[in-house]
């Protein structure tokens, strides 16, 4: 069992800011949007707020109206937030979105190797028969958690295989570190950094998967998930920084603190239950709370990043800006830390 010190009607209060301003920025329908309504459906959730859950629906309703984007692993992300209002409303036409993100993934998206989902951000080739840990939670998790609500055996394997293989591409066995891609073509990890939020990706969908699937144990590749997840944590909390933070190059100690990460990585201790990581989580805790303005806006967020050139590229991408996935993830963090503590109480989720 989790030890954590927190004032929960605090919690309530902060949660309450950021999804007010998340809800503010005009986000379009892609992964930026996809995380931040992914962490504020998480919120609704957990608190069940039917403000925030009009808001989800008015924005959603106004975008479906306007027309939808072409899809690609990206734009996926949205169906995150697709599912949430499909179980609170009950309205088949959320739920015809998620089938045909579905559809999609499973039969028109890039594949290389064994069925490893390419991570694209565009209708292009973006980046030819490369695997990035961002895949696994814009396409991977979402696939694994519609498959899991239709048991759909076949949906969940190909799911677990996205994480299967990524765990053999990204991971490094020596670090239990995870790359931010690999290049299949080349069979190298490119600049071969260890990007935080890409080890965030990784840890805070991996730390999902029992949470989502039935009988967990049955699955192979789920054994694979809970022994790389286990291996990565115990690396990721002998990297956090005094501040409770971890860098955007983990291992690099002139690199920055990032936030969004750090609101990932501290996520995926809470869901992954060990109390040994209870002072860490704690710790995260204070530095993430420390990073949130009065107004709301989750500070010191790295923009959007692509697998750099070299250690500079990641170090000098700038973090002045507010970006939905780190309001997203920072929602994501709060709301399973008070969802947890709740299951422990047994209280009223």
């Amino acid at each position: 069992m989790l030890k954590l010190n927190y004032d929960e009607a605090e919690m309530l209060k902060i949660m309450d800011q950021v999804v007010r301003k998340t809800m503010t920025m005009d986000m379009t329908w892609d992964w930026p949007c996809g995380v931040a309504y992914y962490g504020v459906s998480r919120v609704y959730e957990i608190t069940r707020k039917e403000e925030y859950l009009n808001m989800l629906v008015n924005w959603t309703e106004e975008y479906m109206e306007l027309g939808l984007p072409s899809f690609t692993v990206n734009t996926c992300a949205m169906g995150h937030v697709l599912i949430t209002l499909y179980e609170a409303t009950g309205d088949e036409k959320y739920w015809d979105i998620v089938m045909k993100k579905v559809d999609y993934l499973r039969n028109h998206a890039l594949r290389f190797g064994d069925q490893v989902l390419q991570h694209t951000v565009s209708k292009g080739n973006d980046f030819p028969e490369q695997a990035w840990a961002d895949t696994l939670f814009m396409a991977a998790f979402f696939l694994l958690r519609v498959g899991s609500k239709l048991a759909d055996q076949a949906l969940i394997n190909d799911a677990l295989n996205q994480y299967y293989w990524h765990i053999k591409y990204l991971q490094e066995p020596t670090t239990s570190l995870w790359y931010h891609g690999y290049n299949h073509i080349l069979g190298n990890h490119m600049s071969g950094f260890h990007w935080a939020r890409a080890n965030a990706w990784a840890a805070y969908t991996m730390s999902q998967v029992k949470k989502v699937v039935k009988d967990w144990y049955l699955y192979p590749q789920c054994m694979d998930v809970e022994c790389s997840l286990r291996d990565q944590l115990s690396a990721l909390k002998l990297l956090q920084t005094e501040k409770g933070l971890w860098r955007t190059l983990l291992d690099d100690e002139e690199a920055y603190e990032e936030v969004s990460a750090s609101c990932g990585i501290a996520a995926a201790m809470v869901n992954n239950q060990n109390p040994l990581h209870s002072k860490y989580i704690q710790k995260a805790l204070q530095g993430i709370l420390e990073n949130v303005s009065e107004d709301g806006r989750v500070l010191n967020v790295s923009g959007g990043t692509a697998v750099m050139k070299d250690r500079e590229g990641y170090r000098k991408v700038p973090k002045d800006w507010i970006q939905g996935w780190g309001q997203g993830l920072a929602l994501a963090f709060f709301a399973d830390l008070l969802d947890s503590q709740r299951l422990q109480e047994d209280r009223p989720r």
